[in-house]
């Protein structure tokens, strides 16, 4: 699927530098798409924008479909008339660190205002593509509405939780409600509106520049989410709603106990009888939002690591059997190019690899995991293959730098006979090794660009707290950095896009 030499940034928009709260869609995102021209990249590689619950977690949302309103910039929504200019707040201080619960107090209350004053002109041009919007994407925009109404009704209790009609789905309840709550439905429509408005706007910005965003679909889905609300039977649950099965991952090398990452496994038989349905308006839908598509924990589409929900570890799991061929097919029917990369990292086994390369699908290959063993390692360049995507470590890593700062004496031997004995000059080095790579598409953090430590690391998996907050400074992304990053870029021809 990948025909040129690329190169690209991976950077999620809530780590943007603006004047709110946290990264937004507006002004700053469309200034690092400048950045990202200047040099020489053609691609973004951003993290699920789905809402956030508890952890500010892009992999743990409320919806699979919808968008996150705490990044509708407030700015942008001042030149549609939503909001006038004297209701913008002062500009948060500048920080290191996104502040989301400061974030949610200071836009919410706007964002109200806005939809106040945007349902005055009901019968302009942009409240007709409202409509048009609303009808356009019911089939995930009406569930996932009332589902925000009913969470605030019942004071943000997980849905498993509230009363048994509205847990259930009662017909009559969920009319009921729909009428109570029409003012709270239409505000959250609104919301999603704006935020896939600001979207595609951006989305044609980069367009216009040439350059591809490239999207994340987590394969699995919250609990708390309207999704599993919505579509109880797809998941393994019990009479009570409750998950009787969850996903994580094996005990290994990392972990005597595995991992329990707790999202509910579907019941891929149910989903086969629907013909998949769920699952293909979900890949039509990122396929409208993303000129690339990352497939997370792509291995559980061959099978998924089956935990009795009861357990607090991962060791009594077992491999459940996924039939991910039968959708990919169906896929293929439908697009006659699926722009999606495996994230095929973890356990993959041979069956794994064969649905990846059946379908073309590039892989992943990341350098912080190409030290730890010998010759064969699938991650020293040596083993790259074209058809993949390179990276110096991902969001769930720690920054090269920190990687480096980290390593024991043997490992950091083996990368300097490797590498050339320049360890003076990581992460540069790592970054350099990745533009040098066959893959034909390399993805860098931000983070290694700017030569950070572990203090800029994203996120630290098995930890709740504290991730996903790194910011990055207004000054950080200069003329001389420009330079580099474009110089480095040319020199290992992924800033011509020549076929190869």
């Amino acid at each position: 699927m990948l025909k040129q030499r690329r190169s690209g940034i991976l950077l999620h928009p809530t780590s943007l530098a603006g004047p709110q709260h946290t990264g937004s869609l507006g002004q700053e995102a469309r200034d690092f798409i400048d950045f990202l021209v200047a040099g020489g990249q053609t691609v973004w590689q951003i993290l699920p924008l789905s809402p956030t619950g508890y952890g500010n977690c892009p992999y743990s949302c409320f919806s699979a479909f919808a968008g996150n309103p705490l990044l509708i910039n407030l700015t942008d929504l001042a030149q549609t008339d939503d909001l006038d200019a004297s209701d913008l707040p002062p500009p948060a201080p500048a920080s290191s660190h996104c502040d989301f619960a400061a974030a949610f107090t200071t836009q919410m209350p706007l964002l109200r205002k806005a939809w106040s004053n945007f349902c005055l002109v009901q019968d302009s041009e942009r409240y007709q593509r409202f409509i048009d919007f609303c009808q356009a994407q019911h089939q995930w925009l009406d569930d996932y509405c009332l589902f925000e109404a009913i969470r605030s009704q019942q004071n943000y209790r997980n849905w498993q939780d509230w009363p048994e009609p509205l847990r259930q789905r009662n017909q009559t309840a969920l009319e009921q409600c729909q009428t109570e709550l029409a003012e709270e439905i239409s505000w959250h429509k609104y919301l999603q509106f704006v935020f896939f408005e600001q979207w595609f706007f951006l989305r044609q910005y980069a367009q216009q520049r040439g350059i591809l965003i490239f999207g994340d679909l987590p394969i699995f889905v919250a609990e708390n989410s309207a999704d599993v609300w919505a579509h109880s039977q797809l998941f393994h649950l019990d009479e009570h709603q409750r998950p009787t099965l969850i996903a994580g991952v094996p005990p290994d090398y990392f972990s005597s106990t595995g991992q329990r990452w707790g999202n509910p496994l579907y019941r891929w038989d149910q989903l086969k009888r629907q013909n998949y349905l769920w699952w293909i308006q979900r890949f039509d839908w990122n396929f409208s939002l993303f000129d690339l598509l990352r497939v997370d924990h792509f291995r559980g589409f061959v099978a998924s690591w089956a935990i009795p929900a009861q357990d607090q570890t991962a060791v009594n799991g077992y491999w459940l059997d996924t039939p991910g061929r039968d959708l990919f097919d169906l896929l293929a029917k439908r697009y006659t190019n699926l722009p999606i990369i495996a994230e095929d990292l973890g356990i993959i086994t041979a069956d794994v690899e064969q649905l990846r390369d059946d379908f073309s699908f590039p892989g992943m290959k990341i350098l912080q995991f190409a030290f730890d063993s010998g010759a064969d390692n699938p991650y020293l360049p040596h083993n790259h293959c074209r058809n993949s995507v390179v990276y110096t470590g991902t969001h769930d890593n720690n920054t090269s730098l920190g990687w480096w700062n980290q390593l024991d004496d043997p490992v950091k031997k083996r990368v300097e006979e490797y590498l050339g004995s320049r360890s003076a000059e990581m992460p540069w080095l790592l970054v350099e090794t990745a533009m040098a790579s066959v893959s034909r598409l390399s993805i860098i953090p931000l983070q290694d660009i700017l030569c950070l430590d572990e203090g800029a690391r994203m996120n630290t998996p098995g930890t709740a707290t504290g991730n996903w907050s790194w910011r990055f400074s207004k000054n950080d992304l200069d003329d001389s950095l420009r330079r580099r990053l474009r110089s480095t870029t040319h020199l290992y021809g992924r800033d011509l896009c020549i076929n190869t």
